[in-house]
């Protein structure tokens, strides 16, 4: 009887040190609501390598050649991520008017500027490539044949928001 006492309780001990399952909440679809994709400043050069391998492998894919991160291109999309979070709309023309061959001579990038692919969303950056793989315009950006530089950057705002901006370049 006591070693049955002693059992009980060690299994009522076990059993209060399992963590509970963590709990979703479900949409009106039944189908978990999505999680806050939250990037830390640790985070970029993880996430700026993560994209160049998935341009890469869909360059690869579609017969194209490699391209590599370039510093300048990286700064002008930065500039370009923050300057549209200030606008509060994605487009390609900075608060000054500059165009993105403007943002990419002001950095120093002397190879010709080939395009610009932007987005405004709570997305992950995996997530956002696919959708604008799904866009005949960015898509011709990003596996342009020329490219041989890509520039990634992005600013988030305090409630999630994602400005997105790459930029390929010769």
């Amino acid at each position: 009887m006591r070693i049955l006492s002693m059992l009980s309780v060690l299994l009522l001990v076990l059993a209060a040190c399992t963590a509970p399952a963590p709990t979703r909440q479900l949409g009106a679809d039944g189908r978990p609501l999505p999680q806050l994709y939250r990037i830390r400043p640790a985070d970029t050069a993880k996430l700026q390598f993560r994209m160049l391998d998935s341009v890469n492998a869909l360059r690869q894919a579609s017969g194209g050649a490699a391209v590599q991160l370039d510093p300048r291109l990286n700064a002008a999309a930065a500039t370009h991520s923050r300057d549209m979070s200030v606008q509060n709309r994605p487009w390609h023309f900075g608060s000054d008017g500059s165009s993105p061959i403007d943002r990419v001579r002001r950095v120093g990038y002397t190879g010709e500027m080939l395009g610009e692919v932007i987005s405004e969303t709570y997305e992950t950056e995996l997530e956002t490539l696919a959708a604008w793989m799904d866009t005949p315009g960015s898509r011709q950006v990003i596996l342009d044949p020329r490219a041989v530089n890509m520039g990634f950057a992005w600013f988030q705002e305090s409630n999630g928001k994602i400005w997105w901006t790459m930029i390929l370049g010769s």
